[in-house]
């Protein structure tokens, strides 16, 4: 397949705003409807474009308290790895989990009411995950840049 600088904007359109309609953007790219169309399903079929979504409020819903903690585990066995990243993948609280190279060995994103919702979440969730050996958390004072959109 070719990505060419038009699929590139035609990305960037849909990262800004994912409902637009498809005569909206082929206005915007100079294109027919069914050009843009026929690029839009391209993209989704080789995997260029996973999935859309609704970029939710944090405030709205009461769970503006956002957190960054590292987790250190006790070992590095597969068995602990693998039982880890289940158990964390099933937790509402976190976004985002990366295995990180340096002093930790995981970086969680975690979102939560408030800091008692935090420490009922670090108490009743994540240190009951077996193979746990230390966590370090940061709380996020202010929200500088958020994004979602990957440029091009």
């Amino acid at each position: 397949m070719i990505f060419d600088a038009i699929d590139k904007k035609l990305l960037t359109y849909l990262q800004e705003d994912s409902k637009q309609t498809n005569k909206e953007l082929s206005l915007k790219l100079n294109l027919s409807v069914t050009a843009v169309y026929e690029r839009i399903k391209k993209l989704e079929k080789e995997g260029f474009i996973e999935s859309y979504v609704a970029l939710v409020n944090k405030e709205r819903i009461d769970k503006a308290f956002v957190v960054f903690c590292h987790v250190k585990l006790v070992q590095h066995s597969q068995e602990f790895v693998i039982k880890f990243e289940k158990e964390v993948a099933s937790l509402n609280e976190v976004l985002e989990c990366y295995h990180i190279s340096g002093d930790y060995d995981y970086l969680l994103k975690v979102i939560v009411k408030d800091m008692a919702a935090f420490r009922e979440f670090m108490v009743k969730k994540l240190t009951t995950i077996n193979h746990i050996g230390s966590t370090h958390s940061m709380f996020v004072i202010n929200e500088v840049k958020h994004s979602t959109a990957i440029g091009f």
